[in-house]
């Protein structure tokens, strides 16, 4: 049993592209030939909140076997390396959020609306589905549950901050229009405990629980592969709904998508790029660097989705921006997962495997 699932998540992995570009085809389907469906999937969150239920349910399922894989025993060895940290926080709360800003004055400075939605999206820093592409890199899995909840600490702490100052106060500065974002840590918390906090403490409680019922090699062994492939299913369920909710819009307005998706591409292009030189210049190895840069690179689209929503309204630019951001990064992030692959094999000494062309990390 063991073996076919095996064999059917590599199955999955092998064609990972091709089933997020017909899960997008058919959410940006529904959403087109039936509005109805797309409305009646956006109306689906608790009331006074902007969460969505088949959203949240699927980023769940998604996240819970990565952070279920999770050695949460060796996580203080993470927070003991300050010099990841540091540079984890420079790459996701200062040259993220920077380029983000200017990439968007720069491509949409005549669209103020669509402007200040990729700037809030460069604002959420990523805490979901970076654990997917992550592992799907071989990245280190302890770290990336490390920076993933120092990222949520931040995001809960200065989000509401830096929405204020770069979308309310440095626009006008340069000439341009601002918005007023009224945004309180409580909202962004509640974004986190929902798309974070709940995985990671099924997964953690998973793994306390079972490994002292059953034993490492039996968790590792026979547990994880059973329920992995949940992440690659979830993933698709979820692409399908978050492009139902505005297909009609994305096939009516084209134009508009490009002129979004530009800035995005060059964004995580660049940011992914960026993170992984620091990375490796700083001496990390490749699970570490891998796990940076895509850290780095990655955003939360759910609260910038949430944010915009809440703020602006469902059908203001900001919002359908906002909804642009995954259409892009999905897609994107999975071709760097395979980029990350070659510079594994390329640049980096793995144990087990003969050294690449390059160097060991740090040289």
């Amino acid at each position: 049993m063991a073996e076919k699932i095996a064999k059917q998540l590599s199955f999955l992995d092998r064609y990972l592209t091709l089933w997020i570009f017909i899960a997008m085809g058919i959410g940006v389907f529904l959403g087109y030939a039936a509005p109805a469906f797309g409305n009646w999937i956006g109306s689906l969150r608790p009331q006074g909140t902007q969460t969505s239920i088949p959203i949240a349910i699927g980023l769940i399922l998604m996240m819970y076997p990565p952070l279920a894989k999770v050695k949460y025993e060796e996580l203080g060895d993470v927070f003991r390396d300050w010099k990841v940290l540091g540079l984890s926080l420079v790459q996701n709360w200062i040259v993220g959020p920077i380029l983000m800003f200017l990439l968007a004055v720069a491509f949409l400075h005549n669209q103020p609306e669509f402007m200040i939605g990729l700037i809030m999206i460069g604002l959420a820093r990523c805490i979901a589905m970076v654990i997917v592409w992550n592992d799907l890199a071989r990245g280190n899995s302890e770290y990336c549950a490390g920076l993933v909840a120092l990222n949520s600490i931040f995001q809960v702490l200065f989000y509401s901050v830096f929405a204020w100052f770069f979308v309310t106060k440095l626009p006008p500065l340069l000439g341009l229009s601002g918005a007023m974002v009224n945004i309180t840590i409580g909202q962004v918390a509640e974004s986190v405990f929902i798309y974070l906090g709940i995985p990671f403490i099924a997964g953690m409680l998973t793994r306390l629980v079972l490994v002292k019922l059953k034993g490492k090699e039996w968790y590792h062994a026979r547990f994880i592969p059973r329920i992995s492939p949940l992440t690659l299913i979830a993933l698709l369920f979820t692409i399908v709904v978050m492009f139902s909710l505005q297909g009609e819009k994305i096939i009516r307005e084209p134009g508009h998508v490009i002129l979004i998706a530009a800035p995005l591409l060059i964004y995580f292009v660049v940011m992914f790029l960026l993170s992984f030189w620091m990375s490796r210049k700083a001496g990390a190895d490749y699970t570490k660097s891998a796990t940076l840069s895509f850290t780095a690179a990655s955003n939360n689209f759910e609260l910038a989705i949430a944010v915009a929503v809440g703020v602006f309204g469902i059908n203001h630019g900001a919002a359908f921006a906002a909804v642009i951001g995954p259409l892009v990064e999905v897609p994107v992030l999975i071709a760097l997962v395979n980029v990350a692959l070659y510079f594994r094999r390329r640049f980096f000494v793995v144990s087990g495997e003969p050294a690449g062309a390059g160097a060991a990390a740090g040289k």
